[in-house]
């Protein structure tokens, strides 16, 4: 059995009626700070070990692990994470953050980032551009710059998995320095 799914507010009718969620957030600790549902716990998807988290769960193990992102996709991915490990018993809030803020469950919010997603797009634009000026003024062998980072985007909506955003979630400006809680800026 694969992992399911359940709407922001079928998860808000748990919360209110006391049953134990467990809420774990796969994006990066910058974006976590920006906003996540009040009972969110940050894992980002990157360092995720299904093994050590099942194991690490506060609560009774017979009790499903709840799991969001921004909208759904990086909480499914670790959903597939989950079930391939060997452990079923996860659910993915469809819609992720942004579907829990537009439902009206309580979240914190903290200093506003710029999204992994942003991110991509300009690292992306901006290797695209720098391979077409490169490849007209300079040697047409450049324009293959371009050419891989258009595969690249392509093979990243094929398969639901961003290369360049995995790159882009390690880097400093996306991580929060752990022994003050603090994130470093953008």
């Amino acid at each position: 059995m694969g992992a399911s799914s359940i709407s922001p507010a079928r998860f808000a009718e748990l919360r209110q009626q006391g049953k134990s969620v467990e809420l774990i957030d796969v994006r990066t600790p910058v974006e976590f700070r920006e906003v996540h549902v009040d009972i969110a716990r940050n894992v980002p998807l990157d360092q995720l070990d299904p093994a050590a988290l099942m194991k690490s769960r506060k609560g009774s193990g017979d009790e499903p692990l709840y799991v969001v992102c921004k909208s759904g996709s990086r909480g499914q991915q670790a959903c597939d994470k989950f079930v391939k490990a060997g452990f079923s018993n996860v659910v993915n809030v469809e819609g992720g953050t942004t579907a829990c803020v537009a439902a009206g469950l309580p979240v914190v919010r903290g200093k506003k980032a710029m999204s992994l997603e942003r991110q991509v797009r300009i690292a992306a634009g901006s290797l695209v551009l720098t391979g077409v000026v490169l490849g007209w003024f300079v040697h047409p062998y450049f324009y293959g710059l371009s050419a891989f980072v258009g595969a690249g985007l392509v093979f990243a909506g094929i398969t639901d998995t961003c290369g360049m955003g995995m790159i882009l979630a390690r880097m400093p400006w996306n991580q929060c320095q752990s022994d003050s809680g603090t994130c470093q800026t953008n």
